[in-house]
């Protein structure tokens, strides 16, 4: 039997095409606004469309998930330095750190018993038992760390335009790739199909 999802993390979910947009809309922004505009534009338009994507979050469901939250913290804070020190490093550096910390967190939550990730997804995944989200939140750390490395590297070795690529649509397919792949191990665990919540 699964263990009872704790009543504070039963809180209401946005839809999945709402959520998708949110997660990804300020990517794209973010990709035009390089494309067009050069890598300075596009961070001031990254960092209004996390703004927005916060605030939309806020107003449908009267929460922002922490991973969201802790990213627009960071974005404002790295973007905030890229324009005014005119530095295309620190909004390269973002991810990095983001990584770093969604990983530490994942670590330190195995280390101490206590899956950080079936705290922070919110009740999203209903029904898996205690060993599926051990092993899911053991799979997430790895990923962030890989992640964290493959973004130092790209920074590195490629031109803007090349890391933005890599940024936007890299990253984002490694994300659904992996996501993917975790399919039928959560499935393994007790994972329960439902009703799709509603925004």
């Amino acid at each position: 039997m699964s263990d009872p999802v704790p009543a504070s993390v039963a809180r209401p979910q946005l839809s999945t095409g709402l959520n998708l947009g949110i997660n990804y809309a300020p990517l794209l922004l973010f990709f035009a606004a390089n494309k067009f505009g050069g890598l300075f534009l596009a961070t001031g338009v990254f960092m209004a469309a996390v703004a927005v994507a916060v605030a939309i979050s806020w107003w449908k469901i009267r929460h922002v998930p922490p991973m969201l939250l802790l990213t627009f913290a960071i974005v404002l804070i790295f973007g905030g330095l890229t324009l005014w020190l005119q530095d295309e490093t620190f909004i390269k550096l973002k991810p990095t750190l983001i990584y770093g910390i969604f990983a530490s967190l994942l670590i330190f939550g195995l280390a101490t018993g206590r899956p950080t990730l079936r705290l922070v997804m919110d009740g999203a995944l209903p029904g898996i038992d205690a060993a599926g989200w051990i092993k899911l939140t053991r799979n997430w750390a790895i990923f962030f760390v890989a992640m964290m490395v493959a973004n130092e590297v790209a920074r590195r070795m490629l031109t803007t335009d090349q890391w933005v690529n890599f940024k936007v649509w890299g990253v984002t397919l490694a994300f659904f790739v992996f996501a993917i792949a975790q399919g039928p191990l959560m499935t393994r665990h007790g994972l329960k199909f439902g009703d799709e919540p509603k925004a």
